[in-house]
């Protein structure tokens, strides 16, 4: 394990996870005019050749920065001519996803930027148009590209592959994903007179049902991690998708947060808090809660399922189900994660990321990560397989949910311009305000998107 190489800010307890890593942009289908980048010729034999990857996963104890470095191990051993060293994005973050745009912002204008990032998918605009992330079908040609996510036996699934996509390229490859994902404690279902092979399928079953175990067990009832800044906003946008709305306009020029199904969708989650259904905790209490077997449901990423089964083991009995609906409305589930860019300049640096990503994505690391970090593989074939995921999922029914709802997610929608995470945040902060704080929702989203707009190109109206 080469631990030693990967350079850590300090240890960063293990449920401080890539929750707010999470997101998707969604590119323009308009093909690139601009000038294509010159195409990067293969490494020759015995080249040597060093490269950074950055990614939020190292700097998290546990499972993460333990299978991103056995990954790379392995990658080495593959290609004893490219050294790799991993690191976590700079900053003082709690959650180092919350530090990767302004690291490498830092890192740009000092002209020592990584070779290779993982960035969320909310983060694709900026990535392409500020960063200025390469093509990677204009440095490996397109085929080479849709070989990748062929793959040798098992494809990319079709929904996933152009989530990295930005006017007609390909610039990231999507890497890492989940799905909004109702957990909950078996134990405390029974305890507090419920079924627990029949969990709640509306968000008003889950009030029920919440406050049951509240009143049954003395234990917290129902935490939806949807609602704070440091949450970010993948899996809002699936909450207020599922009961009817938008937050961003289809053509992504008009913010539409603060109209009446978005309203609704927090004046439901404010009624939950209210109640005493749902406490008013942060995210890293509500994820340490559950953990301990304090919290009978959470709506999460399968980023922390690991963590979630380790806390569970020979405790309590976890389980999963899809995420609730707003009665009478089909549910929406949109998707986190992050794709990997390529930002060097040097073209054998160029060459030895590439290598590196399609080592990443291949067949056999999405076994891996699948299976220690809970992460939905983007190669999903693998999980009908006998002879590669088959037995795995057979034995982890967690996954099911995960998968049936990636089946039929929509892309989650990035903010555009250059001050997209202003007006994320800005969102984020007026529901939170509205949920845990008891603002008024209606004058605080409108308040916000009123302000946010003055931060989308074209005024954002």
């Amino acid at each position: 394990m080469r631990s030693k190489k990967t350079l850590l800010a300090g240890a960063v307890s293990a449920l401080v996870i890539t929750l707010t890593a999470t997101g998707c942009g969604l590119g323009s289908g308009t093909p690139d005019k601009t000038a294509p980048v010159k195409r990067v010729p293969e490494l020759k034999a015995g080249q040597k050749v060093s490269i950074v990857l950055e990614s939020y996963n190292f700097g998290q104890a546990g499972a993460w920065t333990d299978t991103f470095n056995e990954l790379i191990t392995e990658f080495e051993q593959a290609h004893p001519n490219i050294e790799v060293t991993g690191q976590k994005p700079q900053g003082n973050s709690a959650n180092p996803a919350s530090d990767t745009v302004t690291s490498l912002q830092s890192q740009l204008a000092t002209g020592n930027p990584p070779d290779v990032a993982q960035l969320g998918f909310s983060d694709l605009d900026f990535t392409v148009n500020q960063l200025k992330a390469a093509p990677l079908d204009d440095l490996f040609g397109k085929d080479a590209v849709q070989k990748n996510f062929a793959g040798t036996t098992y494809p990319y699934a079709k929904n996933a592959r152009t989530l990295g996509d930005w006017k007609g390229k390909t610039y990231g490859v999507p890497f890492v994903f989940s799905t909004p994902v109702l957990y909950y404690n078996a134990e405390l279902f029974t305890a507090a007179g419920l079924d627990p092979a029949k969990p709640p399928a509306t968000w008003a079953e889950v009030e029920r049902a919440a406050l049951a175990i509240k009143k049954k067990t003395g234990k917290d009832g129902a935490y939806v991690d949807c609602l704070t800044k440091s949450a970010k906003d993948w899996c809002f946008q699936s909450l207020v998708r599922s009961n009817g709305g938008r937050v961003i306009s289809d053509d992504r020029t008009s913010l539409r947060f603060a109209e009446p199904a978005a309203v609704e969708t927090v004046r439901t989650m404010q009624r939950m808090v209210r109640s005493g259904a749902m406490p008013n905790r942060t995210q890293m209490q509500a994820v340490e809660g559950f953990t301990r077997g304090d919290l009978g449901m959470i709506l999460e990423s399968s980023a922390v399922q690991g963590t979630f089964e380790k806390g569970a083991k020979d405790k309590w009995e976890l389980r999963s189900a899809a995420m609730p609906s707003f009665a009478g409305k089909p549910v929406v589930p949109t998707n986190s994660g992050a794709s990997l860019f390529v930002l060097a300049k040097d073209p054998a640096k160029q060459r030895a990321a590439w290598e590196l990503i399609k080592f990443l994505t291949n067949e056999e690391a999405y076994t891996t990560i699948s299976t220690k970090i809970g992460y939905l593989p983007l190669r999903t074939e693998l999980v009908n397989d006998p002879a590669a995921l088959k037995p795995w999922a057979d034995k982890n029914p967690l996954i099911k949910p995960n998968l049936e709802q990636f089946a039929r997610m929509e892309p989650w929608v990035s903010f555009p311009g250059a001050s997209y995470v202003q007006v994320r945040d800005g969102m984020m902060e007026a529901v939170e305000n509205s949920v845990f704080q008891g603002a008024d929702a209606g004058t605080t989203l409108r308040t916000k998107q009123d302000e946010a707009a003055k931060l989308i190109p074209g005024g954002g109206r």
